[in-house]
């Protein structure tokens, strides 16, 4: 029986962009249904105890920047480990994901995503900007009016839900990828999220 994963992720996460290729991967040869959910991790970083980036201790920013570029020469990525662009609001892009899947489908939705990954962490680009935003719609072949629809009511109540789902479901990281109620936080656990993707 094919499975269905709810993929919650921040669009400025660099632990999101360095598993998105494998994550789409794994769930292809699975067949696998994806629920794409980007969500406002400030808001679940409010219940879970998480600490944005800045006010983590010296020594957790250290180790963070040599993990990123161990997964990046690993996994052979181009990733600036301080990218111009960041730290960067991901609420827009967030939004204009959503209102891609809403119009278009996860499959359009999750490729728009990758796009807006690289964005922040390969092409050093501002993720916060709508002139940024409409040049990825369009450099995905996705219509302009996405970028109007991504303010409309129905997307904002959407990004609401997100974060209210992602919290009743005990995430607390991005990337996080739920199947059948059991939580995969990291792109250091998709070897555990392929192995289930497989079982019966």
């Amino acid at each position: 029986m094919n499975k269905t994963v709810d993929y919650y992720f921040a669009p400025q996460s660099p632990w999101t962009y360095l598993g998105h290729a494998r994550f789409m991967a794994m769930v292809s040869a699975a067949q696998a249904t994806v629920r794409v959910l980007p969500a406002d991790f400030g808001k679940i970083f409010a219940v879970s105890g998480g600490l944005p980036l800045a006010k983590r201790a010296p020594q957790r920013q250290a180790y963070r920047l040599q993990d990123l570029a161990r997964f990046r020469d690993v996994l052979n990525l181009p990733l600036n480990l301080e990218p111009r662009y960041f730290p960067v609001a991901g609420d827009d892009a967030a939004r204009l994901i959503i209102a891609v899947d809403l119009q278009d489908g996860a499959t359009a939705a999750l490729r728009l995503s990758g796009a807006i990954f690289a964005a922040v962490w390969a092409q050093q680009r501002d993720i916060s900007d709508a002139t940024t935003l409409a040049e990825l719609l369009a450099e995905g072949g996705l219509p302009a009016d996405r970028l109007t629809r991504a303010q409309s009511q129905a997307v904002r109540e959407r990004y609401e839900v997100n974060a209210e789902a992602a919290i009743k479901a005990g995430v607390f990281g991005a990337p996080s990828y739920v199947i059948d109620g059991e939580i995969f936080w990291g792109q250091d656990r998709l070897d555990f999220v392929e192995r289930k993707l497989n079982s019966d």
